[in-house]
C-alpha cells in the first residue's frame, strides 16, 4: 500500500499542472485547493478499504476531470427545481404556491436595487414597511388595517403574544390542530405566554360552553379553521358570527386563524367551498390571520387583518421586527395581491388558480403529450396507459376534497423495475415527482406548472 499512497501526486504538483492552472483560474485558489485535499483524502481511505487506486486516479486527464466535476457540484445550488406530478396543488414539501410573474418581476426588481421600503417618497421621511401592502389589504379585505409576518405561525404567535400573554385564550377542542412538523396550537399558545382554555368535546362544542369560562382572566376567544382534517358525524361547532355577539356581549375580542387564506370565492369556478377572509372581516372578527402562499397564491408570508387598535398594538410589539418580511418578499406579495384587483383575469395570471380551474380537455392533452414522450423513452418493460386521477389542493385545504384529473399511469411487466424508474425520475436534471398508488407511478398533469420543461426534461431518460 505505501507504493500506492505514493502514486498519489501532491496539491501543489496538481496545481501547477495547466489544468489545474485552468480550474484555479475558474474557481477560485482556495476552493480548488480544498477540493484536491479531499479527493486525495478519499483516495488515501479508497487504498486502505481495497488496496488500489481508485479508478479516477488512473490518470491526470480523470483526476482533473473529477476534480471538475466537484467543483462544478460545489457551486451548484442544491435546492432544485422539480417538477410536480403528484397531483396535489400546493405541496407543502415542494414549495407550495408557484409565483406570478408579475410577482417575480416584482422580486427581482427589489433584489437589484434599493427600494423605498420604509421611506416615503411623499413626505421625504421615514416610513413603515407593511403600509403599502397594509393599503392594498384593506381595499381587498374590508379590514381596518393589516400587518405582514413571514409566514402564518409567526402571525398567530405575534397575535397571541400581543393580545393575550399572561391570560387566558378560549377555543374549541375540536380546533387544537397540528399541522406539518409537529407545529401545534397548544405548543404555539404555550410559548407565546398564554394559558389555554378548552372547551367543548372533540366533536361538540356549543356556545354555552365558551360562555361558562369566560372570566376576568380572558383575553381572547378563538377560533382555527380546521384546514387540514375533518370531522364528521355528530358535530357542532360555533361561528364566527355568534361568537362575536359573545365577544362584545362580554368586551372579549375574537380572532379566527384562517390558515388558507382565500381572498375569493372558489364555488365559481367549481372548487370546494373555502371560507373567504373577506366574509370573517364581514362578521366582525376583530384578527383574521391567514397564509400568503396557500389558497392565495403567492409568497410565503403571515398575514393579519382587523381593526385598526389590534393592528396597532402588533406593529409595536418588539416581537413584530423579529418576524418581519424583506423587501423581496414583500414586493412579491403586493405583486400577487395586485392581480386581485382584475378577478377576471385571475386564473389567467395566478398559477395557483389556473392549475385547479383547468379543462379536463386541456389535462387530456397534456396527458397525451406526455405519455407519447414516455414510450418513446421507456422500454417495453413498462406499461403506460392515460387514467383517471383524483387530484387536490394541498397545504391543508379541503383535505377530503378531490378534483377530477388525469394521469399518466407507468406500471412495470418486470419486477423491480418501476422502483427503479421513479428514483430515475429524481436523478434527472429537473427531477420529476410522482405518487405511488395501487402498484402504479402515477403522474398527475392537473400539478405540473410547465408542460414544454417537463416533456424536454423527459428526454434525459
Amino acid at each position: 500500500m505505501t507504493d500506492l499512497f505514493q502514486q498519489l501526486p501532491a496539491v501543489d504538483k496538481l496545481l501547477k499542472m495547466p489544468q489545474g492552472e485552468q480550474l484555479t483560474a475558474e474557481f477560485g485558489h482556495s476552493a480548488v485547493v480544498a477540493i484536491c485535499r479531499e479527493l486525495l483524502t478519499q483516495a488515501r481511505q479508497y487504498i486502505q478499504k481495497n488496496h488500489q487506486l481508485p479508478e479516477y486516479f488512473s490518470d491526470f486527464d480523470r483526476i482533473f476531470f473529477e476534480l471538475r466535476s466537484y467543483l462544478n457540484q460545489q457551486n451548484t445550488v442544491q435546492i432544485k427545481t422539480v417538477h410536480n406530478l403528484t397531483g396535489t396543488i400546493l405541496h407543502t414539501n415542494l414549495g407550495r404556491a408557484i409565483w406570478a410573474k408579475a410577482a417575480q418581476q416584482a422580486a427581482l426588481s427589489a433584489m437589484q436595487g434599493n427600494v423605498a421600503l420604509e421611506y416615503d417618497l411623499e413626505e421625504g421621511k421615514r416610513s413603515h414597511r407593511d403600509n403599502y401592502i397594509s393599503e392594498l389589504l384593506c381595499r381587498l379585505t374590508g379590514a381596518e388595517a393589516a400587518c405582514v409576518v413571514n409566514n402564518n405561525a409567526a402571525a398567530v404567535f405575534l397575535m397571541l403574544a400581543t393580545v393575550a400573554p399572561g391570560k387566558e385564550v378560549v377555543i374549541s377542542r375540536g380546533e387544537l390542530i397540528e399541522i406539518g412538523g409537529a407545529f401545534r396550537i397548544p405548543d404555539i399558545m404555550t410559548q407565546a405566554g398564554c394559558r389555554l382554555v378548552e372547551v367543548g368535546t372533540t366533536n361538540r362544542t356549543h356556545l354555552k360552553d365558551y360562555r361558562d369560562v369566560i372570566g376576568e382572566n380572558t383575553a381572547l376567544l378563538m377560533k382555527v379553521h380546521s384546514s387540514n382534517y375533518q370531522i364528521c358525524g355528530f358535530t357542532s361547532s360555533v361561528s364566527e358570527q355568534e361568537l362575536v355577539e359573545l365577544g362584545r356581549e362580554v368586551n372579549v375580542p375574537v380572532v379566527t386563524d384562517l390558515g388558507s387564506g382565500a381572498l375569493i370565492d372558489l364555488t365559481q369556478y367549481g372548487l370546494p367551498k373555502e371560507p373567504t377572509v373577506q366574509e370573517k372581516v364581514a362578521q366582525g372578527v376583530d384578527l383574521i390571520t391567514f397564509s400568503g402562499d396557500k389558497l392565495l397564491g403567492g409568497v410565503q408570508a403571515g398575514i393579519i387583518v382587523g381593526k385598526k387598535e389590534w393592528i396597532a398594538r402588533l406593529q409595536a410589539h418588539p416581537l413584530k421586527r423579529v418576524l418581519r418580511c424583506d423587501k423581496v418578499t414583500l414586493a412579491g406579495l403586493e405583486a400577487t395581491l395586485r392581480l386581485y384587483l382584475n378577478p377576471e383575469k385571475l386564473t389567467e395570471h395566478l398559477p395557483t388558480l389556473h392549475l385547479l380551474t383547468q379543462s379536463l380537455e386541456a389535462l387530456q392533452n397534456k396527458a397525451e403529450q406526455l405519455k407519447v414522450r414516455l414510450e418513446k423513452r421507456l422500454d417495453s418493460q413498462f406499461d403506460i396507459q392515460i387514467e383517471e386521477s383524483l387530484a387536490q389542493i394541498g397545504s391543508g385545504s379541503q383535505p377530503m376534497a378531490r378534483i377530477p384529473s388525469l394521469a399518466v399511469t407507468i406500471a412495470e411487466k418486470t419486477n423491480g423495475k418501476l422502483t427503479t424508474l421513479s428514483e430515475r425520475f429524481k436523478q434527472l436534471s429537473q427531477p420529476i415527482i410522482g405518487r405511488m398508488e395501487n402498484g402504479k407511478l402515477w403522474l398527475d398533469v392537473r400539478s405540473v406548472a410547465t408542460m414544454e420543461r417537463l416533456l424536454q426534461v423527459v428526454d434525459e431518460l
